[in-house]
């Protein structure tokens, strides 16, 4: 009894530091500008059908829609937009995302694109597929890490920069202070890196469901379904063993994606698994966009020590050396060294 307190304090302190220890917001400014991208695209996508899609005369219809919706909560502006503000609605939306990967009022426009993202897709459920859900998700904890987060310590971010020159102009020469790490910023990555290992594990789980998984058939019938099929590859049929492998290696991956990518050892072996798995159905399916979406989410596993160390390398960045003082005294000059030896005796 004498040693729970000591086991509970262990726990209490390894669970803050698990998900409260600051961190630099290096790695939330390249989630930051890598979502945005891919918002960007889809919603352009969304921009080019924006009539059939969310008109009033659209193939789905506006009333059955939230007559279907009608036991949920699934806000959509969209249903207040009249049909000739479609175009300049939409081109607001996409000046806002712009925005939000420029990380221009950074602690702002990250809670507007969330908004956006979801009421595209409220407003179109029957095309809601995965990498609207990811967009969503990427989106939403970004919006969460710069809650708390000063424009001093807002990496990669226009806001940081226009303070930094609104310094230089206001005439201070000194280095800047270094951006301090800060919570938010630990619990965005985290929940993202969590909710990863969350839909692995039931994207696995799902697959034992189903029998072909088990048999090994499964990638073989994906690959010959000719609606998704890039790429002929009958060749495949000849080495059996290998679909059987590639099947079974895919839901083994998944269900214990969760576990290993925790530790440092198997996290990079288990993310570049996740990377060729998703880059082989962006090949072979043709579904790159949810592919790219996924191997986002990987950035979050990076450390931020990483990054930096990248950005140091790429851009030659060297550390600062802070200027001397102009009234600052000088330091004194050394004694010159004593001639011979002080402990020898003299003759």
């Amino acid at each position: 009894m004498t040693e729970l307190p000591g086991s509970i304090s262990r726990v209490a302190r390894a669970w803050d530091r698990v998900w409260f220890e600051p961190a630099d917001a290096c790695t939330l400014g390249v989630l930051r500008w890598c979502s945005a991208g891919m918002l960007l695209y889809t919603h352009w996508v969304w921009g080019l059908a924006l009539r059939p899609f969310f008109g009033p005369t659209g193939w789905q219809d506006r009333l059955l829609v939230q007559h279907s919706l009608r036991e949920t909560w699934a806000p959509s502006f969209w249903w207040s937009v009249p049909s000739q503000w479609l175009e300049p609605v939409q081109g607001g939306c996409l000046v806002v995302l712009l925005l939000y990967g420029a990380g221009l009022f950074h602690r702002v426009t990250p809670w507007l694109a969330f908004a956006i993202t979801v009421s595209y897709v409220n407003r179109v459920p029957l095309a809601n597929f995965g990498l609207d859900q990811i967009n969503s998700l990427l989106v939403a904890y970004v919006a969460v890490g710069s809650l708390g987060l000063p424009t001093p310590d807002a990496r990669l971010t226009a806001d940081r920069a226009w303070w930094r020159w609104r310094r230089l102009r206001a005439g201070h020469r000194e280095p800047l202070p270094p951006p301090q790490p800060r919570v938010t910023v630990r619990l965005a990555q985290r929940l993202i890196q969590v909710h990863l290992a969350v839909i692995y594990l039931g994207a696995g789980l799902s697959k034992l469901k189903g029998l072909s998984w088990w048999t090994g058939e499964a990638v073989w019938l994906a690959v010959a379904n000719r609606e998704y099929q890039s790429h002929d590859m009958p060749w495949l049929a000849w080495p059996p063993w290998l679909i059987k492998l590639v099947s079974v290696g895919t839901v083994a991956w998944e269900m214990t994606f969760w576990l290993l990518v925790w530790h440092p050892r198997w996290r990079w072996p288990v993310l570049l698994a996740g990377l060729g798995m998703h880059t082989g159905i962006g090949a072979f399916l043709g579904m790159w966009t949810i592919g790219i979406v996924m191997e986002l989410g990987y950035l979050a596993f990076v450390p931020y020590e990483t990054w930096l160390n990248w950005g140091r390398k790429w851009f030659k960045v060297s550390p600062r050396k802070l200027p001397s003082h102009p009234e600052a005294p000088s330091p004194p000059e050394p004694l010159p060294p004593p001639v011979g030896d002080v402990n020898r005796s003299a003759p």
